[in-house]
């Protein structure tokens, strides 16, 4: 038995030795060590010893399980070193040699915009808010003084949840000037942009999912004067103070009197076509439609507490990616929503 086990004991360094991976390590490991091994083989022969032969033959076995396991550890030292050095010498890195640029991102050319807007209507003294965009018909139509039977209260243009038409997806952010108006007394101003919902089809100046930003001013003695002034100032921030503007008269049911506010299509300058084609952003009309405007309606008013002899008011609600448009010189509102890289790159 002496000479088996120094025959395992030289058969076993000598392999681990010549060993250069993690796995032939353990090959070794599992074939002297393992409960099937070779040393463990010849210590279940310990008990055909006779007793005087059993503690000689013992602390033997124990020397060459300990030789044996402390070659294995020195290896497994050895090698683990000897594949870090390898992984860093194929890892290296060179300081002195310049790094990638990493590209960074900018905000959307609507998002601009919109910022571009707030900051400006901010700084005029309004206050911006937000509010859910799914809404009660209560809030969007009826105390806003749009009656059943209004056009815009049909479901051919309206989202609408329930089967009595009392939950929808809003179609203006104008629900958010009544909401205000219960919490808030005059006098003040207010912003509120946000995600409206129509049932208009894609085109290049319609989406059904678009961004609008409603306004709203109530105090003593507010005049349709204001109303010009205010979105006269803000336009010409926006677009230039050579932009060309005009206000012409309207109808919505919670303003009165009313009106809405254009600007000269930026792609045929007003002429309503382009190389003897029609204008595809205007479609020939020679300007685009920005936002509707008006005096506060008295009843509106009073739908929410407010004095009407007392107190006047203007709003106004503009569509953002029209105004995306005008400012950026984008020509069909279908781009803003591609998510293109070619084309957001450009802004």
């Amino acid at each position: 038995m002496r000479e088996q086990l120094e025959q395992i004991k030289n058969n076993a360094l000598a392999a681990l030795e010549a060993s250069d991976t993690p796995a032939a390590l353990e090959e070794i490991r599992v074939k002297l060590l393992g409960k099937k091994g070779e040393l463990t083989a010849v210590l279940k022969q310990m008990g055909r010893l006779s007793p005087e032969e059993r503690p000689a033959m013992g602390q033997l076995a124990n020397n060459v399980r300990a030789e044996i396991e402390a070659k294995l550890e020195q290896r497994k030292a050895a090698i683990h070193a000897s594949v870090l050095e390898a992984k860093l010498a194929a890892e290296a890195i060179d300081v002195t040699i310049p790094g990638e640029a990493i590209p960074v991102g900018h905000q959307h050319p609507m998002n601009q915009v919109l910022q571009q807007i707030k900051d400006l209507f901010v700084g005029l003294g309004y206050q911006v808010v937000d509010g859910p965009e799914v809404e009660l018909a209560d809030y969007n139509f009826t105390r806003l003084n749009i009656e059943e039977g209004h056009p815009s209260r049909d479901r051919s243009d309206t989202f609408y949840f329930t089967d009595d038409d009392s939950v929808l997806l809003r179609t203006q952010t104008s629900p958010m000037q009544i909401r205000f108006m219960e919490t808030h007394k005059p006098p003040f101003c207010m912003l509120a942009p946000g995600r409206v919902f129509r049932k208009d089809e894609a085109d290049a100046t319609h989406s059904p999912m678009f961004h609008q930003i409603e306004g709203l001013v109530v105090d003593e003695h507010i005049t349709m004067g204001d109303l010009k002034g205010a979105l006269t100032t803000v336009m010409r921030n926006i677009y230039g103070e050579d932009s060309v503007m005009r206000f012409r008269p309207h109808h919505f049911p919670f303003t009165e009197p009313s009106c809405e506010m254009d600007m000269q299509c930026h792609k045929c300058h007003g002429t309503g076509e382009i190389d003897g084609q029609v204008c595809s952003t205007c479609h020939g009309e020679g300007w685009i439609e920005l936002l509707g405007a008006g005096m506060v309606h008295p009843k509106v008013l009073e739908n929410c507490g407010i004095d009407p002899e007392k107190y006047s008011g203007f709003a106004f609600g503009m569509g953002l990616e029209r105004m995306a448009m005008g400012r950026m010189k984008i020509n069909d509102l279908r781009l803003i929503f591609d998510n293109d890289v070619r084309f957001l790159n450009q802004f």
